[in-house]
């Protein structure tokens, strides 16, 4: 896999751009883990909406991915004013049941990683709640970043 044209771990990630602002700040002065969860679970579903499912197109399928295990770094403190590029990219996805999304934050001034994590989802029935088999829409969809 070639990184040479990219500062991210893959060449073509999902990306916004989020400036910390006083909402995010904790006690601490600088923005409170929760708030990276919060932009991780965003951009997650701006992806799979870029990628064509939404949450509306979950219910009409009848099938949605949810998350089984957080597994989230906190590298460097963000403080206010800090702008951040945050990306995503689908990692994982054995095609059957089980997806995993990875994401990274850069501080959009210095390039600095201040945050890493990954998700793993379960592809489930929406009407039963238990795992089901990824339709051919998530299948197609949720392809492997290179």
């Amino acid at each position: 896999m070639s990184k040479t044209n990219s500062i991210w771990p893959v060449f073509s990630p999902f990306i916004i751009r989020k400036v910390a602002g006083p909402a995010d700040i904790d006690a601490f002065n600088h923005v409170n883990n929760a708030r990276y969860i919060d932009w991780a679970n965003e951009i997650a579903w701006a992806h799979s909406e870029a990628l064509g499912l939404s949450m509306e197109d979950y219910k009409r399928i009848g099938f949605g991915c949810v998350v089984w295990r957080h597994e989230f770094d906190y590298v460097a403190p963000v403080v206010i004013g800090d702008e951040i590029e945050i990306a995503t990219w689908v990692a994982e996805n054995d095609n059957r049941v089980r997806m995993l999304r990875a994401y990274e934050m850069r501080n959009a001034k210095t390039g600095a990683v201040v945050f890493k994590g990954r998700t793993k989802f379960v592809c489930i029935d929406m009407t039963s709640g238990k795992p089901a088999r990824m339709p051919k829409e998530f299948v197609e969809a949720y392809k492997v970043a290179a």
